[in-house]
């Protein structure tokens, strides 16, 4: 039984000596053990201790799913340091303000970035120590070096509840990214609330990543969780559906992490390729609203159900989840995971009750310590002990969470909200559409009028005016999209999830708003 207030080192470790050669990482052809990602990780550790870097120093990861990836990061954390992984998909420009934001001192970069890297590095003051992971030349330090440290582990002196694991930057929809200060307590608890809640068999599960574990949700429940509760897990750096078959059937993976989107793309499998899922028990969604049609389609084909839950950076991030093998409900998050409260409030900080909408606010050891650096904005995210997630729902009499919409995409129309997610999913009901995201564009008239941006199957001639009437049979009035516009394709981030603040800046740039 894991300790939820021990630390992150403490527990790998443990978990090491109970477990030396039983299966960690599947990655490729290769298998990685325990005690290999114990040893190769307290080698980090004692090479970042050697190159300077101290208790407290935060230290970039810069790199695609890999065993690597997972032994650096732990590597850093043994070090006493701050790990602060980096987004795949950032620009440059992007890269340069959460490493200077966050004050890193190192940096390990993959291959594969070897030439954004420079675009950025001279731009960090605080930057003192580069390492490339599969790089055979070059200036810069090289990892293969760093994990042939044979000096004795470090045994730092960490208190769980105050020293910072990792500082994971959110997506920015308005202004800069915040980094999200999450403490070993934070994870740890996280960890043992996941196990609990999805059930996962140590020595047993296989778990198939292939969300990017910089984000939030692949590296606790991915990545984490097996590391410190002997599962194993199988890093994949690129989501194709064929190759991610393909991948399950290799390491015989028994649980599959996805988003939304990668679950509907998973739908046009061709059936030869279905008996490749034949060991996985079942899918895990989370990142965005699960359609509920996408949901039934998927299950009914693939055979296996789907777990629907959500959770966001700043709570490590997992909150609520469906039972497993209890009752879950079509459109619902599920319930709050062991030792996570979540109750619904209003704006004034008043709790409401049952089924009315509201903000949905969780308490909890795997709430973060607060933004990096924005006392500010930390103290604007809590009703007390209580975070504000931004999302709004309600809850049922049964206690299930419903989420309505991220309250920043809640549309005002003469007065009236409409939640766009109530549109999507009629629009996801039609058997022409394959995706769509609904956004408010302004209107002098009304205040907010809804545009609806879909993708067809690639068999269909339906208009954007039949789309609106298929609405208008369907919804009312004020809920009708304005505008329906056919795409080839909806923009996402690394993670898979629709990026709504990208089809709104789209909409600015066509109506010649500035945009800073």
């Amino acid at each position: 039984m894991v300790d939820a207030n021990a630390s992150i080192p403490a527990v790998l470790r443990a978990t090491a000596q109970s477990n030396p050669d039983a299966p960690a990482i599947c990655f490729s052809d290769r298998k990685v053990t325990f005690a290999e990602v114990d040893q190769a990780s307290d080698a980090v550790a004692a090479s970042l201790a050697e190159q300077g870097i101290e208790k407290g120093d935060r230290v970039a990861l810069y790199c695609i799913n890999s065993d690597d990836f997972a032994i650096i990061y732990t590597g850093i954390i043994k070090a006493g340091a701050v790990v602060v992984p980096v987004n795949l998909l950032l620009n440059p420009k992007e890269a340069s303000y959460i490493l200077q934001d966050a004050g890193v001192k190192g940096l390990f970069y993959h291959q594969a970035f070897a030439e954004s890297v420079p675009a950025f590095r001279d731009e960090i003051d605080s930057l003192a120590l580069c390492v490339s992971v599969g790089i055979e030349q070059g200036d810069d330090l090289r990892f293969e070096d760093f994990r042939q440290n044979s000096a004795a582990p470090l045994m730092l002196a960490i208190d769980p509840i105050e020293d910072l694991a990792a500082i994971l930057y959110t997506s920015g929809t308005t202004g800069h990214p915040k980094g999200a200060m999450l403490t070993h307590r934070n994870l740890l608890s996280n960890t043992c609330s996941v196990v609990t809640a999805m059930q996962f068999r140590p020595r047993e599960d296989v778990i198939l990543v292939v969300l990017p574990m910089f984000h939030a949700f692949a590296a606790t429940v991915g990545m984490l969780t097996p590391l410190l509760h002997g599962l194993s897990f199988a890093p994949v750096p690129r989501f194709e559906p064929a190759g991610v078959s393909a991948a399950i059937s290799a390491v015989g993976a028994t649980v599959f992490l996805g988003v939304p989107s990668m679950y509907n793309l998973l739908l046009r499998l061709p059936e030869a390729q279905l008996a490749q899922w034949s060991s996985v028990r079942f899918g895990i969604s989370g990142g965005a609203a699960m359609p509920v049609a996408v949901m039934q389609q998927f299950e009914e084909r693939f055979g296996l159900p789907i777990y629907e839950g959500d959770g966001p950076t700043e709570c490590s991030p997992v909150t609520c989840v469906n039972p497993v093998g209890g009752m879950s409900k079509p459109a619902s998050v599920g319930l709050p995971v062991p030792e996570v409260e979540i109750e619904i409030f209003n704006d004034n900080g008043n709790q409401l009750p049952v089924d009315e909408i509201g903000e949905l606010c969780v308490r909890g050891p795997n709430v973060m310590k607060g933004y990096w650096n924005l006392p500010e904005a930390t103290a604007e995210s809590f009703f007390g002990h209580w975070m504000r997630t931004g999302d709004l729902g309600y809850k049922d009499e049964d206690g299930y969470l419903f989420m309505v919409d991220r309250k920043k995409d809640m549309i005002i129309v003469n007065g009236m909200n409409v939640y766009p997610r109530m549109v999507e999913e009629l629009l996801y009901q039609h058997p022409d559409i394959v995706e769509a995201a609904v956004v408010g564009e302004p209107n002098a008239r009304h205040g907010e009028v809804p545009i609806a941006h879909v993708v067809l199957q690639d068999d269909t001639d339906i208009t954007a005016s039949e789309i609106r009437s298929y609405c208008l049979e369907n919804l009312g009035r004020y809920q009708v999209p304005r505008k329906v516009i056919i795409r080839a394709s909806l923009p996402k981030n690394a993670a898979g999830k629709i990026l709504k603040r990208e089809l709104r800046r789209e909409g600015e740039l066509e109506r010649g708003v500035d945009i800073p």
